[in-house]
C-alpha cells in the first residue's frame, strides 16, 4: 500500500473500502511495529465421516484481543461422494481454492482503494490438479497437495492490468500456497 500519512486521507469509501481505516492501520504498524502482529484462530471438531466443523471467533490484531465479534462462524468441510462423503459441504481443497480466490480479490480490491483506483467489478475462476496417489500413500513421487493451481481473474477497472496484477501479488494466501511454509503439527492422544 502507498505510504501516506492518515491525516491526508479524508474519510472516503473507495471500492467498499474506508480508506481513513486502512490508512489508520497502516499508522499504527508504522508508529509501533508490534502492531503488525496478527493471529487467527480456529477450532475444529470431526462430526462423522468426511465432515467436520470449525468455530472461527477470536483473533489478535493491532496489539490487542479482538472482541467485536460476538457469535462464531461455523464453517463446515465434508468430502464429495465420490471420496465416501456427504457431500454437504466444499471440502478442504475447495476451501483452498476459495481462500485463494477471496485474498487475491480482497487484496487487489484493498490496494487499490488506498491508491485511489477504482474497480467495477472482479470474477475469478480457479483450477486446482491433485494425483490423488501422494494422498493415498500409492505414490512417494506424487504430492499429497495440488501440484498446479491456475487463477484467471477478469478485472473491469480503468487501471492497466499489470497494476492491477502487482496489487493483487499483495495476498498472503498467494504467498503462503505459491511459497508453501513450515506449519508446526502436534498431535496428542487422547
Amino acid at each position: 500500500m502507498t505510504a501516506q500519512s492518515t491525516a491526508q486521507v479524508e474519510e472516503q469509501t473507495v471500492n467498499g473500502v474506508t480508506v481513513s481505516t486502512v490508512m489508520g492501520i497502516i499508522g499504527a504498524i508504522e508508529e509501533n511495529s508490534d502492531n503488525a502482529h496478527f493471529q487467527f484462530r480456529l477450532n475444529n471438531q470431526w462430526v462423522d465421516g468426511g465432515l467436520n466443523r470449525s468455530r472461527i471467533q477470536e483473533y489478535f490484531a493491532l496489539g490487542q484481543e479482538d472482541v467485536t465479534r460476538t457469535e462464531p462462524f461455523i464453517v463446515d468441510a465434508d468430502e464429495p461422494a465420490v471420496n465416501s462423503g456427504g457431500d454437504s459441504t466444499p471440502n478442504p481443497m475447495e476451501y483452498v481454492l476459495h481462500s485463494l480466490a477471496s485474498c487475491l480479490t480482497s487484496t487487489l480490491v484493498y490496494h487499490a482503494a488506498v491508491q485511489g483506483i477504482e474497480i467495477e467489478s472482479v470474477e475469478s475462476s480457479l483450477e486446482g490438479d491433485l494425483d490423488v496417489r501422494g494422498m493415498l500413500g500409492l505414490s512417494e513421487q506424487s504430492r499429497k497437495a495440488y501440484n498446479a493451481v491456475r487463477v484467471r481473474m477478469q478485472v473491469k477497472s480503468p487501471a492497466d492490468a499489470d497494476t492491477l496484477k502487482e496489487l493483487a501479488m499483495f495476498s498472503p494466501v498467494y504467498d503462503m500456497i505459491s511459497n508453501s511454509l513450515p506449519v508446526q503439527f502436534d498431535l496428542v492422544k487422547d
